[in-house]
């Protein structure tokens, strides 16, 4: 049942849609225009770098913010439950942000609350995952490469860490920790399905910063 609080929790944070509210307010909806995607990169092609900063910034910002409520009103299980809120609660702001019940749930694809997760998870994944997306993302202009490589290179290193007691399971079974994130980056690499087709076929648009 604790389980699904978290999740719950984060899913009613996760379905706070930056680009689709900020968008509005401007007289305009983020999915008539563009990819039609309700993230970052196609607010950046569609409104500007101030407008998809703060896209951005709120998109991670909701995964930083529900984690943290949970864990301050349930900080006196300490860390028994501190990889369990993350995780559980952080799966909740992705699939908000992914499947907003009140877009017909069709929101973005998860990358920016997803990055936000690993920001948290551990700081040796918050280096490996700011360099992986950054560098591939500037130097091939190709977000959705960066997006999907970061997420796969993120999952191993957790799992080595998990494995290896790096990084503290406490109340969760470390297969169920390994899987959960898992599921995570497997939502964000089908929500990039058609992008990995256009990459395969070389038609996949690139960005400029």
């Amino acid at each position: 049942m604790i389980r699904l609080l978290f999740l719950a929790a984060g899913y009613a944070f996760g379905c706070i849609q930056t680009s689709f509210i900020l968008g509005k307010k401007q007289g305009v909806d983020i999915r008539e225009h563009g990819s039609g995607n309700a993230g970052t990169t196609n607010a950046l092609r569609v409104m500007g770098k101030k407008f998809a900063a703060l896209v951005f910034i709120g998109d991670m910002g909701k995964l930083f913010v529900a984690v943290l409520l949970m864990l301050l009103l349930f900080k006196g299980r300490g860390e028994e439950l501190r990889l369990m809120i993350k995780l559980y609660t952080g799966m909740g702001v992705v699939l908000g942000h992914i499947f907003p019940f009140y877009m017909n749930f069709k929101g973005g694809k998860g990358v920016a609350s997803t990055g936000a997760l690993i920001l948290i998870l551990d700081w040796r994944m918050a280096l490996l995952g700011v360099v992986l997306f950054f560098g591939i993302a500037l130097t091939t202009k190709l977000v959705s490469l960066a997006s999907c490589v970061t997420g796969v290179c993120s999952w191993i290193l957790f799992t080595i860490l998990i494995l290896g007691g790096h990084i503290a399971a406490g109340a969760l079974f470390p297969w169920e920790a390994i899987l959960l994130f898992g599921l995570m980056v497997l939502l964000v690499i089908v929500r990039h399905s058609e992008n990995i087709k256009r990459l395969i076929e070389g038609r996949e648009n690139k960005l400029k910063f």
